[in-house]
């Protein structure tokens, strides 16, 4: 059976990317965990915005986290290690694992990450593409 979307209009070419992604974001998870913000930041009246992801990764160390960058999509993953049994007479701070994903557009680039006070920052910048007409020859 054939499966039709918004992107199969025989008006939209080269889109079957884009439907893979939007695809993609669909299946991702809904945990919340960890919380993050998204903020655009501007350095000056000269420069294009930033953008900054940041997670709340308390309890996580610089060796726990990790972040990569692949096929246009950010993957930050967090994994604790199992510490020592230890005697508690009252847990409630849990290290989960966590893996989460961004889906970026064509041309960002992930141009930094920090980590301070428990707060995970990366740091995102997308330059900006010079649109060009192009005359096309027709040849007879």
């Amino acid at each position: 059976m054939t499966r039709l979307s918004q992107l199969s209009s025989p008006l939209l070419l080269g889109f079957e990317e884009m439907e893979r992604v939007l695809e993609r974001i669909s299946k991702s998870s809904g945990d919340g965990f960890p919380p993050y913000n998204i903020e655009r930041i501007y350095c000056n009246e000269n420069e294009l915005p930033k953008l900054r992801i940041t997670l709340a990764v308390a309890g996580f160390e610089e060796q726990d986290l990790e972040i990569i960058v692949e096929r246009n999509q950010l993957l930050i993953t967090g994994h604790k290690k199992q510490e020592a049994e230890k005697d508690y007479l009252h847990k409630g701070i849990a290290f989960r694992q966590f893996k989460k994903s961004f889906v970026l557009a064509d041309g960002i680039e992930v141009t930094e990450a920090n980590l301070q006070n428990g707060l995970l920052s990366i740091d995102l910048y997308k330059p900006e593409i010079e649109t060009k007409a192009l005359k096309i020859k027709i040849n007879t």
